[in-house]
């Protein structure tokens, strides 16, 4: 696990300490701002109580880096401490950065993380677990890719370095790589031991470490279960006497990126999954074992499992399974001397978040569309939107177009996920009101491409324009609602309208997108006409303009006294219902529509 790209919350408990929070979040991909109400007006998660917030976050298994005393998180989370191999990292931080300390998870995580604030921040990272300050190195917290096979002898292996015992150390994997275990007292002699090994062996007396040295190949048939592929995978494994830990990435041909099986397998072993054109795994046809015309006259390689593995594993890679096979798959492994980097082979599958980030400021965006933003390395939208997201998009690539375009932005961000990238394309409001997630779906369907059809797409939910209009102006869609749209771009007037007459027949409470333009100028007073025919003159209406942005405008009025002359493109109308209605309080006019509780009080 590599802790630094982890969704981190990231506390601010007051003005003091917001601005090293803030440079704190900025270093650590995807990590959220936490400021406490009151205290902290722009941030990703406002919260009301420390204590509580912290141990809500500890409980969840959310790594915690707080800007306060390092006795407030110890009393917030004390009565959590069960299980320190479960506990996520708990970081305090000086209100002026200069010490950064790791209080829990020092060797899941923490003191690595700690390193990389006090780096950023020009701070000291305060260490004390001994091992990593005695020794300089955590026996039981490895560099990615690396995985311990027996933990619970870390502990007396680093007791037996630090008390100046001799300690075993054989490499018999990855030794180029091997280079960090290093402290006094490592030899060929001694009771405990470090055994570096991608070799599935058991020890009672040293410390197993697999290193990610082996690509695993797989091949299967359209819907093939995970199960089996799965049992196909240990079965061979075993058989061959590797270690599971020591599978650095699962890799196949492209054709299988949207493959629910492979994805399934790499996620059981903790790896990521990479994929490669039949073009790159045709080259490896001289050092298969099994080439096949058969597979060639499928797929345009003379072999899955075996190629891909070797394409993954490098150049100078071995081929230590051949094929295996099951039913309805096959896998292979090759064997590199040297640790891999699955970041640097092949391709991940493509994903694109269709993502809402609600009516435009960081507070009502929601923490799902943060978090897709933060793992996108391609952002798609409409400039306006792009530039509402500012605060969360450093580092990434961003593709502005201009309205109207909205084709074209969808296709760029299908083809930018077919090449294998993490894509967000953004809109505003809900990604699936008016918005851009039909377009993608639409387009899939209509296409049909391989590229496009082989995406991860995930729609990712936001706050709508009429939610948040809604609730600016008290509790108007309560009841029984519609929305309409007022544009004829796309939808003839006459749909419009007979979809207008219907909701004032309904007596739905209506809210109205795109209710005028500087060209149309008709279809609100021609709705109003409508609704005027079917509720009373005094209807509350709301009328919402830059809701969440700069230049927020709220105002209550009446159907009667709508006037087109107050709304642009910038608004949504709402228009009441028979039974809506307003209240003002302390100069506050707010409007509601009850929905018949009143008559469970009489």
């Amino acid at each position: 696990m590599d802790v630094i790209q982890q969704t981190i919350a990231v506390i601010a408990v007051n003005a003091a300490g917001r601005e090293t929070a803030s440079r704190i979040a900025a270093l650590l991909p995807g990590a959220r701002l936490h400021g406490r109400t009151g205290r902290i007006d722009d941030c990703d998660v406002p919260f009301a109580e420390t204590t509580a917030h912290v141990r809500q976050l500890f409980g969840d298994g959310v790594p915690v880096v707080a800007v306060c005393a390092a006795g407030i998180l110890i009393r917030a989370v004390a009565p959590l401490l069960l299980d320190k191999r479960a506990e996520p990292p708990v970081i305090a931080v000086s209100p002026d950065g200069a010490s950064v300390v790791p209080l829990l998870g020092g060797h899941h995580g923490a003191n690595r993380l700690a390193r990389h604030i006090a780096a950023g921040l020009k701070g000291h990272a305060a260490i004390t677990t001994a091992g990593d300050v005695a020794l300089g190195l955590a026996l039981d917290d490895p560099p990615r890719g690396w995985h311990v096979a027996n933990p619970a002898l870390a502990k007396p292996v680093a007791s037996a370095l630090l008390a100046g015992e001799p300690v075993r150390l054989a490499v018999d994997a990855a030794r180029g790589q091997s280079a960090w275990i290093s402290a006094p007292g490592l030899g060929t002699e001694g009771a405990f031991g470090i055994h570096v090994t991608d070799r599935a062996v058991e020890s009672t007396r040293d410390l197993i470490l697999h290193p990610p040295v082996l690509a695993l190949g797989v091949g299967c048939s359209r819907g093939a279960t995970a199960d089996e592929l799965k049992a196909l995978v240990a079965d061979s494994l075993a058989d061959a006497g590797y270690a599971q830990g020591s599978v650095a990435l699962v890799a196949s041909l492209d054709l299988k990126a949207d493959e629910d099986a492979v994805h399934a397998l790499a996620a059981g072993l903790g790896v990521p999954a990479r994929f490669f054109t039949p073009a790159e795994l045709e080259a490896e046809t001289p050092r298969l074992a099994n080439p096949s015309e058969v597979v060639f006259a499928e797929t345009g390689c003379h072999g899955v499992a075996e190629a891909a593995a070797l394409a993954a594993a490098g150049p100078g890679a071995e081929l230590v399974l051949t094929k295996r096979k099951s039913a309805m798959a096959t896998c292979a492994v090759a064997r590199s001397a040297a640790a891999l980097h699955p970041q640097r082979i092949g391709r991940p599958r493509g994903r694109l978040f269709v993502v809402g980030i609600g009516p435009g400021g960081p507070a009502s965006r929601t923490f799902e569309a943060a978090s897709a933003i933060a793992r996108s390395s391609d952002l798609v939208g409409y400039k306006l939107y792009l530039d509402l997201i500012a605060d969360i998009s450093a580092g990434k690539t961003c593709h502005a177009g201009a309205m109207k375009a909205e084709e074209t932005r969808v296709r760029q961000a299908l083809d930018l996920a077919a090449e294998g990238r993490s894509v967000s394309l953004v809109c505003s409001g809900d990604a699936g009101i008016y918005a851009m997630a039909t377009l993608v779906f639409e387009l899939i369907d209509r296409e049909d491409l391989p590229g496009w059809n082989r995406i991860e797409v995930s729609v990712i939910p936001g706050i709508s324009a009429l939610q948040g209009a809604a609730a600016r102006a008290g509790a108007i869609i309560n009841h029984d609602f519609c929305a309409i749209s007022l544009s004829d771009l796309l939808t003839p007037w006459p749909h419009i309208e007979r979809r207008i007459q219907a909701a004032a027949e309904g007596d739905f409470v209506v809210a109205f997108y795109n209710p005028v333009s500087k060209r149309r100028r008709e279809q609100l007073p021609s709705a109003r006409r409508i609704l005027l025919g079917h509720r009373p003159a005094s209807t509350p209406v709301v009328l919402a303009r830059n809701v969440g942005r700069d230049g927020e405008r709220i105002t209550v009025t009446t159907l009667d006294a709508l006037d087109p002359a107050d709304v642009d493109m910038l608004t949504v109308v709402l228009v009441g219902n028979s039974e809506t209605r307003t209240v003002t309080r302390a100069g506050k006019v707010w409007a509601y529509t009850p929905r018949g509780y009143a008559s469970k009080w009489e």
